[in-house]
């Protein structure tokens, strides 16, 4: 009698770019199962034995190894509790061809074959890691090509004025229905000029951080689909300077360097907002020349490291006398 041949531990692992469908009750991590189980079934004869473990990643990108599923995945195959993985398409597993080079990695050091459904794969033989390297090359290429094109499309579009999606500024609401213009929020369109004119009063974002934090002036607040709520917190001084050199109030829509007459109606008048640039383009200017003054008497500068060996920077102390103490 032939001898019975030894088990391997079968592990499938099922991955889905977007959560777009995983809500029905035959989903597309369902189909790459189901085949994959039935793949599995066939090579019964060979000891292959399926694991009751689900390895499922729905809603996560085949460019990231920062999936829970995968994560697992590994950590069971060092682990030595898994023989061979079984997946569906080759870029289930991951689209990096630098990603799958690591996870090639774990594989070999845990003596752990990988197996494709549709594509008849396994890394036990050189040719077959010839043939999978090749092919996560197009997987790869693929993916970035995909992405130039979702980028020259944001471009494009900003380019006419649309409004592609994000959180929208204080002062705006979310476009309507299937536009891409934004909605004037005329309560806190009020709370954004108020703002620009109060900043022109008081000459400085320290002090006007200090006068909204005591009228009670809160940054927008933003509620998800879900009904998360996030915002509603005092203005920082970042979120103050980024509000106060924002062209969206302008009715610009802004794409990298490049500025466009964007399809919304703007909040702030020109003359205000352009005077408001140049008190701000004033106040770096002298903040920056301040800085290199006092810097270039510092000598230590760039000579001194911490012990992860970052650069360690001065900083200064003036007293009432105008001596200023450097630490």
């Amino acid at each position: 009698m032939a001898d019975k041949p030894k088990t391997l531990r079968c592990a499938i692992y099922t991955r889905k770019s977007s959560e777009e469908g995983l809500e029905q009750d035959f989903n597309s991590l369902d189909a790459q199962r189901a085949a994959s189980e039935a793949y599995v079934l066939s090579q019964a004869s060979e000891g292959w034995a399926l694991l009751p473990q689900r390895f499922d990643d729905g809603g996560f990108s085949g460019g990231t190894m920062d999936r829970p599923g995968l994560r697992t995945l590994l950590a069971d195959i060092a682990a030595g509790q898994i023989d061979i993985v079984v997946v569906y398409k080759i870029d289930r597993l991951t689209r990096s061809l630098t990603d799958f080079s690591k996870i090639v990695e774990v594989f070999e050091a845990a003596d752990c074959s990988f197996v494709s459904v549709t594509q008849s794969f396994n890394t036990t033989n050189s040719m077959g890691r010839l043939m999978l390297n090749v092919l996560l090359s197009f997987a790869q290429f693929e993916r970035e090509v995909t992405g130039e094109r979702i980028r020259d499309k944001i471009a494009a579009s900003k380019k006419r004025g649309m409004w592609m999606g994000g959180l929208p500024p204080l002062g705006y609401d979310r476009p309507n229905n299937e536009s891409r213009k934004l909605e004037i929020n005329e309560n806190e369109a009020a709370t954004v000029r108020h703002i620009f004119e109060k900043y022109l009063q008081l000459g400085s974002v320290h002090a006007l951080q200090r006068d909204l934090d005591a009228d009670g002036v809160l940054s927008k607040v933003h509620v998800t689909a879900k009904g998360k709520t996030s915002g509603g917190l005092p203005f920082s001084r970042g979120a103050l300077f980024h509000l106060l050199r924002n062209r969206i109030y302008q009715g610009q829509i802004v794409h990298k360097d490049e500025v466009y007459d964007g399809q919304h109606d703007a909040i702030v008048e020109k003359d205000l907002f352009e005077r408001v640039q140049a008190h701000l383009s004033r106040n770096a200017r002298r903040s920056r020349q301040r800085t290199q003054t006092r810097i270039a008497k510092a000598p230590l500068t760039g000579k001194l490291f911490d012990e992860s060996g970052e650069p360690m920077s001065p900083t200064f102390s003036c007293g009432k006398s105008g001596k200023c103490y450097r630490y």
